[in-house]
C-alpha cells in the first residue's frame, strides 16, 4: 500500500464520486479506479459501494477513510517536525482567533511577535469556535485564542486570561461623558446594538442580562464586530463588548456598571498528542508570559 492509495481514497471519499475526484487530482477516472480496486484487493474489502448513483463508502470504507485521514494528517505533522527550525530563523505559525479578539488583541500580539521573530511567516484567521475547533482537529492550525470551554477532547486548553465585557457608547450616545456607575435600572433602559446569538460573545451578554433579570432593548444585531463598532460610533445606541475595545482613538468610551461586569475564560488551544513547532511554542510563551498584562 502506498500514500497515494490514500490520497486517492480520500480524494473519492471527499468529492462524492470518480470523477470529480479524477479531475482533483488531476488523473485519469480508469487510473483512479484501478488504484481504489488495488487498495480493495490488499485490505479485502469494499471501500465504496458502486451500485447507486453516487458513490458511497460502505460501513468497512467509513471506518477505514477516517483512518486513512488520521493517518495523513500525523504524516503531514511529522514533515512539518522535520523541516521545523529551533532557532526561529524561519518557519510558519498558523494562528487563528474568534472574531472579539480580532478586534483590540490581534494588533499588539502579532507587533510584539514580528519585533521577536521576523523571520516567522504568520498565517492569521478570523474562525468560529467550531471552525477553530476543526481547524485543529485536521492540522490546519497551529494555535488558536478562543474561549473555554471546548467541546473535543482533543484539544489542549492552556489558560491565557480573564476578558471582562463592559458597555460602551459613542460620542453621540448622551452618556458619553458619564462618568457615575449605570444601576441595573438604568442599563435596562439603554438601546442596544448586540452581536448576532451566534457569537460566543452574545451568549455571555444574554447570561448577564438573564441573571440580572433585565429584558434588554436590542434596536440592532451586527454579524460582524468591525461593522458593530462603526454602528456604536455613529449612533446614539450602547453595545457591550470587551473593555479593551473602548479606546480614545475608536472614540468609543466604557460606562461603569453598578455590580460585577460579564467576565469569560480565555485560553491558547492546541491539538494533544500534537508536535508543537519552536514558532508555535514562542507564541504560547509570548501570551502566558504575562504580556496581556502590561500591553
Amino acid at each position: 500500500m502506498l500514500l497515494r492509495h490514500l490520497r486517492y481514497l480520500l480524494a473519492v471519499a471527499d468529492h462524492g464520486g470518480f470523477t470529480r475526484a479524477a479531475e482533483a487530482l488531476h488523473v485519469s477516472q480508469p487510473t483512479l479506479s484501478q488504484q481504489i480496486r488495488q487498495l480493495e484487493e490488499s485490505l479485502g474489502v469494499n471501500l465504496f459501494d458502486r451500485t447507486s448513483r453516487s458513490v458511497k463508502p460502505t460501513d468497512a470504507g467509513v471506518a477505514y477513510i477516517e483512518c486513512a485521514r488520521r493517518v495523513l494528517i500525523e504524516l503531514e505533522a511529522g514533515k512539518r517536525a522535520l523541516h521545523d527550525v529551533k532557532d526561529l530563523s524561519r518557519g510558519t505559525l498558523r494562528l487563528a482567533m474568534t472574531p472579539t479578539f480580532m478586534a483590540y488583541l490581534v494588533g499588539p500580539l502579532v507587533r510584539d511577535y514580528v519585533a521577536k521573530f521576523p523571520n516567522i511567516h504568520l498565517e492569521i484567521f478570523e474562525l468560529s469556535m467550531d471552525d477553530i475547533e476543526a481547524g485543529l482537529a485536521d492540522d490546519s492550525l497551529d494555535l488558536a485564542i478562543a474561549f473555554t470551554p471546548v467541546r473535543s477532547a482533543d484539544i489542549e486548553c492552556i489558560p491565557a486570561f480573564v476578558e471582562t465585557l463592559g458597555i460602551m457608547v459613542g460620542r453621540d450616545h448622551p452618556l458619553y461623558e458619564r462618568q457615575k456607575p449605570l444601576t441595573t435600572s438604568e442599563v435596562a433602559q439603554l438601546e442596544f446594538a448586540l452581536l448576532t446569538p451566534d457569537f460566543i460573545t452574545r451568549t455571555c451578554i444574554d447570561q448577564y442580562f438573564l441573571q440580572q433579570e433585565i429584558t434588554p432593548k436590542v434596536m440592532i444585531e451586527v454579524n460582524s464586530v468591525n461593522t458593530l463598532l462603526e454602528v456604536i460610533r455613529h449612533t446614539a445606541i450602547a453595545t457591550i463588548l470587551p473593555e479593551a475595545i473602548a479606546t480614545q482613538d475608536r472614540a468609543l468610551r466604557k460606562i461603569q456598571m453598578v455590580g460585577e461586569a460579564p467576565k469569560r475564560a480565555a485560553a491558547l488551544l492546541r491539538r494533544k498528542n500534537n508536535y508543537h513547532s519552536a514558532a508555535s511554542v514562542e507564541f504560547v510563551n509570548l501570551v502566558i508570559g504575562g504580556y496581556l498584562h502590561h500591553a
